[in-house]
């Protein structure tokens, strides 16, 4: 199990940095938001999207009548923290040997070194284990629309191919652990990361940062360039504040693959990029009243990071390209 530090996750953060840096070189992209291939995003060839195509291609008639359901389904559009899209579970002798071993490379194709340890942990302090999450296919691999799911306690997972482009992560997704206590929280560390942005505030500045009650964590729709977002905007922010900002986001991003976290920065980019964004701190659920808020929010035009760390983690994620003003 990787440190807290996470020292295997610094590859992601440091190239993350790297390319909002040079936010200047990108600055077509809000032309063209919204068409297939505008960003970096994973493609039908991707590992985990070749994976996918040889779990599909493994499934019997009668897996495909039971996990399988076209593309614009509206299970593929549903989010939960605790939920199964299907019923089999992976572990079930509904599945052969080889397409658990499909699964499994899935999921470890769709994250990071240290995300895939994490998130093999995570399932098994939730529920036993990968063997006890369940998966679907939406549509057919290796054909413009597809995308494969994998659901269960605390956690949502997709592979698309980029057959929602400009959608990070093939959509929003769910992470989360049932351990309460923060220091043996899986995801704990995050909630350190962004209270070192709160700790870096003045005192005006974390008036506007911290807020009493958070809204629902569930409630993640891109609200676009017109809403009001809760919390204080990065954009107001001195430089150093704003390196900060941008090295947390960075660390959220860790555990999951290259492929996703370039397109996910794209994708900020052309809604404003981060200065576009919001960051709210709630004094709701503050475990052991040590004043680190455990329930927190990054929000913006087209994202919505939503972790609930009490009384312990629930996160939700959506960034997507949105309509300009």
């Amino acid at each position: 199990m990787p440190s807290p530090d996470f020292k295997s996750a610094l590859t992601n953060r440091r190239h993350f940095l790297q390319v909002v840096g040079g936010a200047a070189a990108v600055g077509a992209l809000p032309s063209f938001v919204g068409q297939s291939g505008l960003y970096a995003a994973p493609s039908a060839k991707s590992s985990a999207a070749t994976v996918v195509g040889e779990f599909y291609r493994t499934l019997s008639d009668k897996q495909r009548e039971t996990i399988c359901f076209p593309f614009d389904h509206e299970l593929r559009k549903r989010i939960n923290a605790n939920w199964h899209i299907t019923k089999p579970t992976v572990g079930d002798d509904f599945y052969t040997k080889e397409q658990q071993a499909l699964v499994n490379q899935i999921v470890k194709h769709v994250s990071s070194e240290d995300g895939y340890e994490r998130l093999l942990k995570q399932m098994e302090d939730d529920d036993g284990g990968l063997n006890f999450y369940s998966v679907a296919v939406f549509g057919e691999p290796g054909t413009s629309d597809f995308e494969w799911e994998l659901t269960g306690r605390h956690l949502t997972l997709r592979a698309d191919g980029n057959s929602v482009p400009g959608a990070a992560f093939g959509g929003p997704i769910v992470y989360g652990h049932g351990e309460s206590d923060p220091n043996e929280n899986l995801y704990h560390y995050q909630t350190k990361q962004t209270n070192e942005v709160f700790k870096a505030l003045d005192a005006n500045q974390a008036k506007q940062a911290l807020l009493t009650k958070a809204p629902g964590e569930a409630q993640v729709g891109l609200k676009g360039a017109n809403a009001k977002f809760p919390g204080i905007a990065v954009g107001s922010l001195a430089d150093d504040q704003k390196a900060l900002v941008k090295e947390t986001l960075g660390v959220l991003f860790g555990p999951y693959r290259q492929e996703d976290i370039d397109e996910a920065m794209q994708v900020l980019d052309a809604n404003g990029g981060v200065d576009s964004l919001h960051m709210a701190f709630y004094e709701q659920g503050d475990l052991n009243e040590d004043r680190v808020w455990d329930i927190w929010r990054v929000e913006g035009p087209g994202f919505v990071w939503h972790f609930r760390g009490a009384p312990h983690v629930h996160a939700y994620i959506n960034i997507g390209a949105v309509k300009k003003a």
